[in-house]
């Protein structure tokens, strides 16, 4: 008799465990901008943020100063390396405005390259359409 609820506790327990959402973790994202290849300029600014790595939801705050002209567009781009280029995987939406708040989601592949240090925030203006100002993303665990 002992036994037979020592074993139902075990199972009981066993199965509250596989049975248990698991928690979101909140992880810090951040990044310093710099000039893009290319560019001579001395833009300055950084992007903060907070990763829920359950709902794959990335909060931002973008702010900038030094650029040429107006901000046109803004994009996660990756996977990349620093200093290395990727496609846009996540668009910005404006209105492109220093400090700019937002809220994206992400595919866990790109959650996944986030993570890894493998995601950049390009700043576009008309000067340099192709990107003024990098940042390449930093993830950080805040337990």
């Amino acid at each position: 008799m002992i036994r037979s609820s020592v074993f139902a506790g075990v199972a009981l327990a066993a199965v509250a465990a596989v049975a248990a959402p698991a928690t979101a973790r909140t992880l810090h994202v951040m990044g310093q901008f710099t000039p893009s290849a290319g560019v001579t300029g001395a833009p300055s600014g950084g992007v903060t943020g907070m990763l829920d790595d359950k709902r794959n939801l990335v909060t931002y705050r973008l702010s900038w100063s030094g650029l040429s002209g107006p901000v046109t567009a803004a994009h996660f781009h990756g996977p990349a390396d620093p200093g290395q280029d990727a496609g846009v995987m996540v668009p910005i939406s404006g209105p492109y405005v220093s400090p700019l708040r937002g809220s994206v989601m992400m595919t866990a592949d790109q959650v996944t390259a986030l993570r890894a240090g493998r995601v950049y925030i390009n700043l576009h203006t008309a000067a340099h359409p192709d990107g003024e100002a990098r940042a390449q993303l930093k993830v950080q665990d805040t337990r």
